[in-house]
């Protein structure tokens, strides 16, 4: 596999950014030929500061307006080298960062994967019956949509040939949710969508939390429905849960 760039967006993340760039460390980032990319969206908390030594580049957004994650991530493919994008969430871990490099090499090996969708499950730690038993349902759920209809990736961790990322021209940053929805279906388009079940990463369960999977579930799918019926995301703004 060629070089990779490994992109976080950032907004407000001074709790949890420490531990998502433990990951990485010099041997993986020397094994894997791996940058690391920070894209903050204005920060008003200690986020910067707590950047580690394992950060390569970071962008700081310090216009007037306020940045959605769509342009905070295509801000970050800006200033990338990687052959291959992996697009993570600041709340987003890797079940082990070396063997889970090593399945994206191989699957990367295949002309005609496009990008990789993965399993998302609730940090350790914190998962409930209720996160096991929704994440099972939604992980198969975007197997199914891979299999059968259409590309789907969730947000958490998107991963992409750079050719094809820059043939579909990045995250739409008209949309200010379901982003990560449309550009997978994009991508299908393009060459395939690999649902890889040997994949897994870890999320915070904070949005879950807050508004209960009930809530969170029924703000993608009328986004995704929107999208898909009237090119435009349902929702004005999505919260930052912190």
């Amino acid at each position: 596999m060629a070089s990779v760039s490994i992109i976080i967006p950032t907004l407000n993340e001074e709790k949890l950014i420490g531990q998502t760039l433990s990951q990485f460390t010099d041997e993986f980032k020397a094994k894997y030929d791996a940058e690391i990319i920070i894209s903050d969206g204005g920060s008003s908390d200690g986020t910067i500061s707590r950047l580690n030594g394992s950060v390569d580049k970071v962008v700081k957004h310090e216009k007037s307006y306020k940045q959605n994650i769509s342009d905070g991530r295509n801000r970050g493919f800006e200033v990338s080298t990687g052959d291959v994008l992996i697009f993570l969430n600041a709340d987003t871990l890797l079940y082990d960062a070396f063997s889970f490099m090593d399945t994206v090499k191989q699957l990367m090996e295949d002309a005609d994967c496009s990008a990789v969708a993965c399993k998302v499950r609730v940090f350790p730690g914190e998962e409930k019956l209720p996160d096991k038993l929704f994440h099972f349902f939604y992980n198969n759920y975007v197997r199914l949509l891979n299999f059968a209809v259409m590309g789907m990736g969730r947000g958490e961790c998107h991963i992409i040939r750079r050719d094809i990322f820059e043939k579909t021209r990045g995250y739409n940053v008209d949309f200010n949710a379901g982003e990560d929805f449309d550009l997978y279906k994009r991508i299908n388009k393009l060459g395939k969508v690999k649902y890889c079940s040997g994949l897994l990463v870890y999320e915070s369960p904070r949005r879950y939390r807050k508004y209960g999977y009930t809530k969170v579930f029924y703000d993608w799918a009328k986004n995704s429905i929107w999208i898909t019926f009237f090119k435009k995301s349902l929702s004005k703004e999505w919260e930052a849960v912190r």
